[in-house]
């Protein structure tokens, strides 16, 4: 089969496209052909070898696994040994290693079963960024009841919350799963999105190229920092007495000493002041992503997608969503 892979650290031009044998499911597994994938900043990271903190995980001199993508879409093809619920056949979508490829493995535990009203692109845009989204939000973002109640057709109080970075991956799918639980939703995001954010249902849009919001009057009991671009000392300044703040963009940093802060900085104040503080990587789940189906299903959310290339493009991919400057997703699409 063909897959992109990389076996060295660097620009996107160590990517390749080779020839390689078709993985195995392990016991826990199924084997899917892929229809479509995504390209995440994650995989530009792991590429780069940066920050330098990630060498001790993915290899030091050079990566330990060579595959790339972690979101996918496909059809099953077969099935590991103790995998139920799932029959060769099914459309399905989910996290795993090695997306970019013609086939690959997905644990049970981190794939759903494809929306019908979705297309496999749309659905390969959608786990980690959903699931970035939809964990920041109900874990750590004081919105649990709202999110559980409004999918049994509750209704309840609106929160207000705002997000940093609304335009990209994560925050289009913060945008919609926010509205879809009832919060009260301002988005942040440079001038040509305005109008994107609030056709996805955005009650407020900041324009950060006119306005800064951490020197605002608003207060909000959320905010979801996507892009890390204030202090932890500016983002406090509108936040509600008990509030929180939760931060996703620690892989913005631009070296190990700023991912190290990010993903600490915010334990380290929590316990000092009023408010919350936390950042996070998200997790696969199969729940979760069963939970993101469902709201996809119903149309409350909708993948937003900007680019979508080829698997022999993913090179170019990679470099696009590297730039920083996607609205949505990017989408590999395999033939």
């Amino acid at each position: 089969m063909k897959a992109a892979l990389y076996t060295g650290y660097g620009t996107p031009d160590v990517v390749r496209i080779m020839e390689t044998e078709k993985p195995v499911p392990e016991d826990n597994e199924v084997l899917i052909r892929v229809r479509a994938a995504a390209v995440n900043p994650l995989d530009s990271h792991l590429m780069r070898g940066k920050p330098y903190l990630m060498r001790l995980a993915f290899g030091l001199r050079r990566p330990n696994d060579p595959r790339i993508g972690r979101d996918v879409a496909g059809e099953v093809e077969s099935l590991g040994r103790s995998v139920t619920g799932i029959k060769p056949g099914d459309e399905v979508f989910g996290a795993c290693r090695g997306a970019l490829a013609e086939h690959a493995c997905i644990a049970e535990s981190a794939l759903a079963l494809k929306p019908r009203n979705i297309t496999f692109e749309q659905a390969a845009a959608t786990p980690i960024a959903a699931l970035t989204a939809l964990q920041g939000l109900r874990e750590y973002g004081h919105i649990r009841g709202q999110i559980e109640g409004q999918v049994e057709g509750q209704t309840q109080a609106a929160q207000k919350v705002l997000i940093n970075g609304a335009s990209g991956g994560v925050g289009t799918f913060a945008v919609q799963i926010a509205k879809a639980f009832g919060a009260e939703v301002t988005a942040v995001c440079g001038t040509s999105n305005v109008e994107m954010l609030r056709s996805l249902g955005a009650d407020h849009v900041i324009d950060y190229t006119r306005e800064d919001f951490t020197t605002g009057r608003e207060r909000y009991d959320l905010v979801f920092d996507l892009v890390s671009n204030h202090s932890l000392r500016a983002c406090r300044r509108v936040l509600s007495v008990g509030g929180a703040y939760v931060g996703a963009g620690a892989l913005g940093g631009r070296g190990m000493l700023d991912f190290a802060a990010l993903m600490i900085k915010p334990a380290v104040f929590s316990p000092l002041i009023s408010q919350r503080m936390v950042a996070f990587v998200a997790k696969a789940r199969r729940a979760d992503l069963i939970l993101i189906a469902r709201l996809m299903e119903s149309g409350q959310v909708t993948p937003v997608i900007d680019r979508c290339y080829s698997l022999s493009e993913a090179a170019e991919a990679i470099r696009y969503v590297a730039e920083k400057h996607a609205r949505g997703k990017v989408a590999i699409a395999v033939p």
